[in-house]
């Protein structure tokens, strides 16, 4: 039986293996990067390592990881912290094609050197964010629903209003998955779907 448990410094690995497995709209994008570990460094890592204490891991009956979710509870202060501090060192890691067309890999580090702090009325009013990922084989045992309630009491225990999330807008499985744990749309962008959700103070 698979069991959730708080991250560990030695969970890193296995957060790049998942993030990496679950890019695809939730199925693997394996070699759809260049450096797969791309994805781990945009979207996973940097959250457990600047707050494990909002991270939490699915750990398989053979100690490997196969979900997890990480977050921030303010989102501009995770910005300025990614911008000046964890993307100067990883950015040297990856190779920009240099093509006219820009690649999949391209399009990625250009999101990695825009992060920063704004004014967003959506991040004014839900300052918390999540990614969360899930390999298939933890389908079907609410780990999801575990997960997103624990990181919940956490940012409630916090004093954190509320919280978003983005995700690609042809997820039509993981929308109705927030739906129904209450989560709300926002405005949205063409081709991704935002989601919030108010957070009970503890």
């Amino acid at each position: 039986m698979a069991q959730i448990r708080p991250f560990r410094s030695d969970d890193v690995d296995g957060l790049y293996d998942v993030c990496v497995k679950t890019a695809d709209v939730g199925k693997d994008a394996t070699g759809v990067l260049e450096d797969d570990r791309l994805w781990g460094d945009l979207f996973a890592v940097p959250y457990a390592l600047r707050d494990p204490g909002l991270s939490w891991v699915v750990e398989a009956e053979d100690g490997r990881v196969i979900g997890y979710i990480v977050a921030t509870d303010d989102t501009n202060a995770f910005a300025t912290w990614f911008r000046d501090e964890w993307w100067p060192g990883r950015r040297g890691l990856y190779r920009a094609s240099g093509e006219a067309e820009p690649t999949a890999q391209d399009r990625f580090l250009a999101y990695g050197d825009r992060q920063a702090p704004g004014d967003d009325p959506i991040v004014r009013e839900h300052p918390a964010h999540l990614h969360i990922d899930l390999l298939p084989e933890t389908q079907g045992q609410g780990l999801g629903r575990r997960l997103i309630d624990i990181l919940l009491a956490e940012l409630g225990r916090r004093g954190v209003p509320a919280l978003h999330l983005g995700m690609n807008a042809d997820n039509l499985s993981a929308g109705a998955f927030y739906e129904r744990l209450g989560f709300t749309k926002l405005a949205s962008a063409d081709g991704s779907t935002t989601y919030g959700i108010r957070i009970p103070s503890a």
